[in-house]
């Protein structure tokens, strides 16, 4: 048997073909299209049936999708997406009509806490709280293997809560916090994302860094930097925090390019029991397995084996 999966993003669009065993068959990537649903359409297609002639999948075989937004289940059409020409386009019925095949799209924060929970650093937990930490700040829930969307498709949509426990630091305060693409201000994503991390960096420095050139500097002991990262795992703790606090998942992995930062899995966990109402908080804070790959690997994960043809 066989899964495809296609994680579209807004540079990359990548498709996958896995063994039921989990066992990669074969992986290609392409550009994204800039600006053109028609075309995004035909390069998943073209991309779809090169991959499956390639990883032995048959005909039948279904599809998942993992993408930047969801399918609003009040409409049919994609909403939230920051990849904003899917916006208001039925995706899963067009790609199913130009593919021949039946077709499901989850949101990749969801996909990504699937492929973890499925064969990755949550294998064996219940319930899996999936963090993104990169250009934007995502979070997917898994719960015995399967995806949890919710009856709004938003759930584990923690990067668009504002930030909890907000306190008031001379140079780097946190209210009202900076502007989100949503709308709002103080969103979570706009203090934990890559970019929220390098303008809180800015701000008390006045130098522009990444945040993977942040994480070096503090490692070399350069204090402006270490005070950064410890303002972030504090901001990270008292977000997951909440999340234990509502969910209370057996397992937080993380993702995305912050995710590679190593101190962060020492030091969040030391500080986030001051916020959870618990005297005694057990969840493991974890690095993800399938890294990049978790996201296309989620998609195809979306199916289960009985639906799979091949």
């Amino acid at each position: 048997m066989a899964r495809i999966g296609i994680d579209l993003g807004g540079t990359k669009i990548e498709g996958i073909v896995l063994g039921d065993d989990g066992a990669e068959r074969v992986r290609r990537r392409i550009a994204t299209p800039a600006g053109n649903y028609a075309a995004i359409l035909h390069s998943i297609t073209g991309l779809v049936e090169r991959i499956a002639a390639e990883g032995g999948a048959a005909r039948d075989t279904p599809l998942g999708v993992a993408i930047p937004g969801a399918i609003s289940p009040a409409t049919g059409l994609v909403k939230n997406a920051n990849l904003t020409t899917l916006i208001g386009h039925p995706l899963d019925r067009d790609l199913a009509a130009a593919s021949g095949r039946s077709v499901r799209v989850a949101n990749d924060a969801n996909c990504f806490a699937l492929s973890e929970a499925v064969d990755g650093a949550g294998a064996g937990h219940r319930v899996v709280f999936g963090v993104i930490v990169g250009t934007g700040t995502g979070g997917g829930i898994a719960v015995d293997g399967k995806v949890l969307t919710g009856p709004n498709a938003v759930a584990g949509e923690w990067g668009h809560n504002p930030l909890p426990w907000p306190k008031p630091w001379p140079a780097a305060g946190e209210l009202p916090g900076p502007p989100c693409y949503c709308g709002k201000s103080g969103c979570i994503e706009t203090f934990l994302s890559g970019p929220g991390l390098a303008l809180d960096y800015e701000t008390t420095s006045g130098q522009r860094r990444t945040a993977h050139e942040i994480a070096a500097l503090a490692e070399d002991g350069q204090a402006m930097a270490s005070e950064a990262l410890e303002r972030y795992a504090s901001r990270m703790a008292r977000a997951l925090a909440s999340v234990i606090n509502v969910l209370d998942p057996d397992v937080i992995v993380l993702g995305g390019g912050v995710s590679n930062i190593a101190r962060l899995y020492e030091t969040v966990p030391a500080k986030w029991g001051a916020y959870c109402f618990s005297d005694v908080v057990r969840t493991p804070l974890v690095r993800n397995v399938h890294g990049d790959s978790s996201g296309v690997r989620g998609a195809a994960w979306l199916w289960p084996a009985a639906t799979s043809a091949s």
